[in-house]
């Protein structure tokens, strides 16, 4: 006769299997979180590169704007890498004659407040033309 044990065919209980299942399902949830918070965080660094690169292009061309830039404010579109931005830049005079100060933020239309970009420079005369 044979003998029944409390074990399956396999030698486990419901309730070890039942914790081994949970064990997996919690370890799961970490790992597609931890890959989310990459993915999110990788976005994020592209749309600020991109951002930058806007920033930087406006400096350029403030670079080689003829007339030299008057003080003031300014602002416009641009698209890069297939992203569009909100761009504003504010000319400012220094006590120095020959230099101007040009602070440009950059940010989304979706987030028009938050600049994903901010980039200050200073443009000599000589640099203007």
């Amino acid at each position: 006769m044979k003998r029944s044990t409390p074990h399956g065919p396999l030698g486990f209980t419901l309730l070890e299997v039942l914790v081994a299942l949970t064990i997996i399902a919690v370890a799961l949830a970490a790992a597609f979180r931890a890959a989310t918070l990459g993915i999110e965080g990788a976005q994020l660094l592209r749309t600020r590169s991109l951002a930058l690169w806007v920033a930087q292009n406006r400096v350029a061309l403030a670079q080689l704007r003829d007339p030299w830039p008057e003080p003031g404010e300014d602002g416009g579109t641009a698209s890069q890498g297939g992203v569009d931005f909100l761009w504003r830049e504010v000319v400012t005079a220094t006590p120095n004659p020959d230099l101007r100060k040009i602070e440009v933020a950059v940010s989304q239309p979706v987030m028009p407040d938050y600049a994903q970009s901010r980039l200050t420079a200073y443009l000599s005369r000589t640099s203007a033309r």
